[in-house]
């Protein structure tokens, strides 16, 4: 079996979709210097397809646990910055900036939610899984 980047495995040219979906490429790209993130965003996909939420498009609870994992990494980031104000290192505070801005811009992207995380759950309704 075969796994691709996009989330599909493929066993003898029939594709099947992967047991969670892929962090989206935007979001990969965007955080790539901070591979612990993606990890991070990885593992919430992941229990969005081990549990279950009556009545709740999966697909929505995809979007709701990267916005919350998002909202927490831009916490983490505040609390940086703090720590490098109080501490008084100039490069720190700058290095800190630069993390909150990129995790404040992570999180209002419209583009990264839709093709990926819709190809991906698209597929799940079309092999009726994971309550579609």
């Amino acid at each position: 079996m075969h796994i691709l980047t996009d989330g599909l495995k493929t066993e003898k040219g029939k594709a099947e979709m992967s047991t969670s979906p892929p962090v989206p490429q935007g979001l990969r790209e965007m955080l790539k210097d901070y591979p612990e993130h993606i990890v991070r965003l990885q593992e919430v996909l992941s229990h969005v397809m081990q549990t279950s939420s009556a009545g709740v498009d999966p697909f929505d609870r995809a979007i709701w646990v990267i916005e919350s994992r998002l909202g927490t990494f831009i916490s983490e980031a505040r609390e940086e910055l703090n720590t490098a104000e109080v501490s008084g290192d100039a490069d720190a505070i700058a290095r800190a900036i630069l993390k909150l801005n990129l995790m404040i811009d992570c999180r209002p992207s419209v583009a990264w939610k839709l093709k990926q995380l819709m190809e991906y759950f698209d597929g799940l309704r079309k092999e009726g899984q994971h309550g579609y």
